[in-house]
């Protein structure tokens, strides 16, 4: 409560649209309109209408079903990638910044060659080498998010190292556990909230992108970035294709990242 207390009126927004989309994520694991993976050639290509409220694709699969789908299997790709950015990066950045000298040094550079291998560029390199899968995509866009978060962690580490109180703990001989556990942790949780929220907007991007490249969720699973691969050769004819899996793409995104902004802006 306190938290949404102290958030702006975009923040609020953004909250609204990601719990939309959250419902829509659960809703579609115990129902969808119709199964999203079941062909149907005699109803292909229909716009919409009363029985199909988003139309059809090119297969005759109804695109509302797909589209709820493919919100589950996205965000749970994202925050699968997420949480492990998240699991690797924060315990990093913590012990770079209660360490400092030659290992915050080590871990600074480390964090700089990983951001050199964008998502796309380490989905390319593991899809030729185990072949492209949705765990490929967890794999990839977690190991590029987690220089953002060890950095975060860090930053905000060695703003709480300076408190008169980490100097106290110091003194009476706290082990360093216990310090990252009771002081440090619990103060970059409000820093590392922000961080997931951007994150997961900057997953989902990814995610999209490279299952519209071939390299992520693999056919016929739907997938938002799938979705409008396919929609390509239709775009003339049948715009409705493309236009309800990148609106969905847009709103989550763009939800995840007015969650994610400054409580300074109300």
């Amino acid at each position: 409560m306190r938290l949404l207390r102290s958030a702006s009126r975009t923040q609020l927004v953004g909250l609204a649209m990601v719990l939309v989309v959250l419902g829509v994520a659960a809703l579609a694991a115990v129902w969808t309109p119709y199964d999203p993976l079941q062909a149907a050639p005699e109803s292909r290509l229909q716009g919409p209408s009363a029985a199909h409220w988003m139309g059809t694709d090119q297969l005759g699969r109804d695109i509302l079903s797909r589209v709820m789908d493919g919100a589950r299997l996205t965000l749970l790709v994202a925050l699968c990638a997420v949480a492990l950015s998240a699991l690797i990066g924060v315990p990093l950045g913590m012990w770079a910044g209660m360490r400092r000298g030659p290992i915050e040094a080590a871990m600074m550079r480390v964090s700089d060659l990983l951001m050199a291998f964008p998502a796309l560029l380490l989905a390319i390199v593991f899809t030729a080498v185990f072949g492209a899968s949705a765990l490929i995509v967890v794999m990839a866009i977690g190991i590029a998010g987690v220089p953002g978060f060890a950095r975060m962690a860090r930053v905000g580490t060695l703003q709480v190292m300076s408190q008169d109180y980490i100097l106290a703990a110091r003194v009476s001989k706290v082990p360093p556990l216990q310090v990252a556990r009771t002081h440090v942790l619990p103060n970059i949780v409000p820093m590392t909230i922000v961080q997931v929220s951007v994150s997961l907007a900057m997953a989902i991007l990814a995610e999209a992108g490279l299952s519209f490249l071939g390299l992520g969720t693999p056919a016929p699973y739907a997938s938002w970035g799938r979705m409008l691969q396919a929609s390509q050769p239709y775009l003339a004819t049948d715009a409705h294709l493309a236009l309800w899996p990148g609106l969905a793409i847009a709103c989550t995104v763009m939800g995840f990242t007015l969650l994610g902004g400054d409580n300074d802006q109300r």
